[in-house]
């Protein structure tokens, strides 16, 4: 099975393309940090994609994350509950990371994800990034891709490799697969990796961030 990782960039404002209006009343608004909600919306979204690495965090692991000093969290809300997310990394003068994008299922191909990723991606600029990056790859929901680039993000760097392990039944990586051939599959570029200024215990690094939305 080949494995494409490809990583996205967007380097100023006025190449965001915002999404059209979504196909339900809806709502995108800043979330407090919560450890609570973040772990939450990373187990339920992860669960068709093999999201496995944070599994075996502790709560003090997604306390350091969502403690950081550049991280915010953007949910997506139907009739009041939260059904979507996405995760900011990153401080003004610099890069900032789409860290995770996901919709909860049974609510996705709602038109939700882009209209998330528009909000998420306007917050990054107005805080003052001087890019905004994410990473995807072919194990991610089919549309994550063409989400980034209907936005306007640009592919600036890709890996292709042959993975040794076969798909499930499902058409997916099995459990615990994706995130470790993402891993090895896609050592981020230099360019994408952080400095110890950046990194905090606990913290994923940019070369892992997914997003079925």
């Amino acid at each position: 099975m080949l494995v494409v990782a490809w990583y996205l960039e967007m380097t100023d404002a006025t190449q965001l393309r915002p999404a059209g209006p979504p196909r339900v009343d809806a709502r995108f608004r800043r979330a407090a940090p919560d450890p609570v909600s973040s772990r939450r919306f990373y187990d339920e979204v992860g669960t068709d994609w093999s999201w496995t690495d944070r599994r075996c965090w502790s709560t003090q692991q997604w306390e350091a994350w969502v403690g950081g000093p550049g991280y915010e969290m953007w949910v997506a809300e139907v009739a009041g509950e939260p059904v979507g997310y996405l995760e900011l990394d990153g401080g003004p003068g610099g890069d900032v990371d789409v860290a995770y994008l996901g919709i909860l299922p049974g609510f996705t191909g709602l038109g939700l994800g882009g209209s998330l990723l528009t909000a998420g991606v306007d917050r990054a600029w107005r805080r003052g990034a001087d890019r905004v990056r994410v990473h995807t790859c072919s194990l991610d929901a089919p549309h994550a891709r063409a989400n980034y680039l209907a936005r306007g993000f640009r592919v600036y760097d890709f890996v292709v490799q042959r993975s040794q392990r076969a798909p499930s039944a499902a058409g997916k990586a099995g459990p615990g697969e994706a995130r470790e051939l993402s891993r090895r599959v896609a050592p981020p570029p230099a360019s994408w990796r952080r400095g110890p200024d950046r990194a905090a215990p606990g913290r994923a690094t940019p070369g892992n961030p997914r997003s079925p939305a």
